[in-house]
């Protein structure tokens, strides 16, 4: 009975925030046409206080969509365009020397924002990597000795483009295990391509009004935490991470084709994933749905393919879908 009157609690809850969520949803998508999913999927990662990795090929609206987001909340925005020649401070900033007080003063880099876009993140070194990914996995910064706190809610979409690797820095695997998601954008439809040419190529200005306050998205972060996950979802989701690492447990002929499989971050994110998911469908407890809905972004840059794999083009979805398949739904 205690159990039941929780349940209809956080339901309560849980669709009170559903309805915002949707004007939110509804609001980005006057600006961006099409990319529903690639919306939605960007507010799960926020509401899970997670980060995104999109691939995609330029001219997608990458920018936009995440500049139209925070414009939606009345968030700080900046876009960091990552070349070969940038450094860790000009990511979180350094000390500076003021000759009128003898004495340094700290300049804080554009990290020090709500939604940093890390656009083709692959094009930076290595230590500037770590910099960023650094203040996405503590949600601090240290500059010179002194450590300071982030903006709350804080997220960053880093982008890569998968059709040029020339002069670029492949993310380390453990790097790309602290991305939350990992989104790939498509070309519009036909239709959507029409709308887009219709709405900026006619000097029609389109920009979002503000929905609701940072302070509401960190507000919905907390309750996300308290949404109600079963054991039994929780087995479940044990077993798909397991899946990847030890496939023929589960009489899964995929053997050859995974190098290493998820790492336990996997298992994290696939809880807060569906507890989110299951709010933005007004809901405070999560079903297997909502494990499956979000299974594909949170364990894709998860699993290493085997060289022959990938001579054999085979894809980490092709074998995500195998595992959903064979792990029994409870």
């Amino acid at each position: 009975m205690v159990m039941n009157e929780e349940i209809k609690r956080l339901n309560s809850k849980a669709e009170k925030y559903a309805k915002e969520l949707d004007k939110l949803q509804a609001e980005v998508s006057k600006v961006i046409v099409g990319q529903e999913d690639s919306i939605k999927k960007l507010l799960i990662a926020l509401i899970s206080n997670g980060h995104i990795l999109l691939e995609g090929v330029p001219g997608l609206a990458k920018t936009l969509m995440i500049k139209t987001l925070a414009d939606s909340i009345s968030a700080g925005f900046v876009r960091i365009q990552f070349t070969p020649d940038l450094l860790p401070a000009d990511i979180t900033g350094t000390k500076i020397y003021d000759h009128k007080t003898t004495s340094f003063k700290t300049l804080k880099g554009p990290i020090f924002t709500n939604f940093v876009l890390a656009d083709e993140i692959n094009r930076a070194p290595p230590k500037v990597q770590s910099a960023l990914l650094e203040a996405m996995q503590e949600k601090q910064v240290s500059i010179q000795g002194d450590t300071h706190e982030l903006a709350k809610p804080f997220f960053v979409l880093a982008t890569q483009n998968p059709i040029e690797s020339e002069g670029t820095y492949k993310l380390p695997e453990a790097q790309v295990d602290r991305f939350m998601f990992k989104l790939l954008i498509g070309y519009p439809e036909k239709d959507e391509e029409i709308e887009i040419m219709n709405r900026f190529t006619e000097g029609a200005s389109v920009k979002a009004s503000k929905m609701i306050n940072t302070s509401k998205i960190v507000e919905m972060q907390e309750f996300n935490q308290k949404i109600y996950a079963d054991q039994k979802i929780k087995e479940y989701v044990a077993e798909i991470v397991d899946a990847t690492r030890h496939p023929e447990k589960y009489g899964l002929d995929i053997n050859g084709h995974i190098e290493y499989g998820a790492s336990p971050r996997a298992s994290l994110w696939l809880v807060l994933a569906a507890k989110a998911h299951a709010m933005m469908n007004g809901r405070g407890y999560v079903k297997p749905e909502d494990v499956k809905a979000i299974a594909y972004d949170v364990l894709r840059h998860r699993i290493i393919l085997t060289y022959e794999a990938e001579a054999e083009q085979k894809t980490s979805d092709e074998i995500i879908a195998k595992i959903l398949e064979k792990i029994k739904v409870p």
